[in-house]
């Protein structure tokens, strides 16, 4: 049985995407989950926020002949013609166990070429083809079994490129970050048939001579939500420059991503698939980058004073609901939730 993947995925990107699914690791991690990230965006920004400097020039400086250590080490002998993959050793956060990571790494882009001239080689169940193809979720599954972990949260670029398709193949349930503006509204309308169109290729594949030994991601790729960041209310309504796109989101992902129409008047207030609004924080985010932990787990002794302290305070009911309607959407049982109170 695999353990369900989460992708955080836009064609447009800046939205937050990756500070966002990094603060989710750690809420998770709060509710009591064992949590794997995986970072599969060659820019590797996931793991520069996990990871200390120090332990990312001992990851990139380390000799040729060390265990693999990140994602693109784990797909090498693939890469190189030498072997299939290897599990990479899953990098744990020095203070909280249930925490860890499979390492992003800037030569993933050398995967690219790859994965590309092997997708149509799929067809005719090619099993050097097959095992590039699913390189992504068997890596990430292997470690995900290693660190016994409850969920997978994965990172990707923000292009339609041959990575982001492997990657979305090896997912179960994919939650669309978006920005109210234009760009992320554009970036909707892109997304929506492309991921229906990866499923329904990856279906034909998996319907088409493919060797008996193999086990292969079914490639659900369930849109299960969106949410919208970097939003900002003044007298309880949405600044102007933000209100135009905000009351496009709904519909148009309807209409993109779940090929659905509807009539009805519908905001992302009272949206279904809204699963958060998530405020700016922007005082909080230096703060919380320089602690190298989460905007609503922030101390006093972090800086975190004052309104500040009420922000944070604010912000874990916001993560820790918005955690809660991901598990929800997706079946995902969580345990007994501890209040802000204990938590904080």
């Amino acid at each position: 049985m695999s353990i369900p993947v989460y992708t955080f995925f836009n064609n447009k990107g800046g939205v937050g995407k990756t500070t966002l699914l990094y603060n989710l690791a750690w809420m998770y991690r709060e509710l009591g989950l064992q949590v794997l990230m995986a970072d599969l965006d060659p820019q590797a920004n996931l793991t520069a926020a996990f990871l200390s400097d120090e332990r990312l020039n001992e990851i990139f400086t380390a000799p040729s002949n060390h265990p693999p250590q990140t994602i693109y080490e784990a797909v090498q002998p693939l890469v190189d013609g030498t072997g299939d993959i290897v599990i990479p050793h899953v990098q744990s956060h020095p203070t909280v166990e249930a925490l860890a990571l499979v390492a992003g790494d800037l030569r993933l882009a050398q995967f690219e070429d790859s994965l590309s001239e092997t997708w149509p080689k799929c067809l005719s169940g090619d099993a050097r083809a097959l095992r590039i193809t699913s390189a992504f979720w068997r890596v990430i599954q292997g470690a995900a079994l290693e660190h016994a972990a409850d969920l997978i949260l994965v990172d990707v670029g923000p292009n339609l490129g041959a990575i982001n398709r492997a990657a979305l193949i090896a997912t179960n349930y994919v939650i669309t970050p978006l920005a109210p503006d234009l760009f992320s509204v554009m970036g909707l309308r892109n997304l929506g048939p492309r991921l229906a169109s990866w499923r329904k290729e990856w279906q034909k594949r998996l319907d088409e001579n493919v060797p008996s030994p193999f086990t292969l991601p079914s490639g659900e790729m369930q849109p299960i939500g969106y949410v919208v960041l970097q939003y900002i209310k003044r007298l309880d309504r949405p600044v102007k420059a933000y209100e135009h796109w905000i009351k496009q989101i709904p519909h148009v992902y309807r209409d993109a991503v779940l090929n659905q129409t509807t009539d009805q008047p519908i905001t992302v207030e009272n949206d279904e698939y809204a699963l958060s609004l998530l405020k700016h924080y922007a005082s909080l985010m230096p703060m919380a980058q320089e602690a190298r932990k989460p905007v609503f787990l922030l101390k006093p002794a972090d800086g975190a004073i004052g309104s500040h302290l009420y922000a944070v305070q604010q912000s874990y009911r916001e993560f820790e609901s918005l955690a809660r309607a991901i598990a929800s959407k997706s079946r995902l049982a969580l345990p007994t939730p501890l209040s802000v109170e204990e938590a904080l």
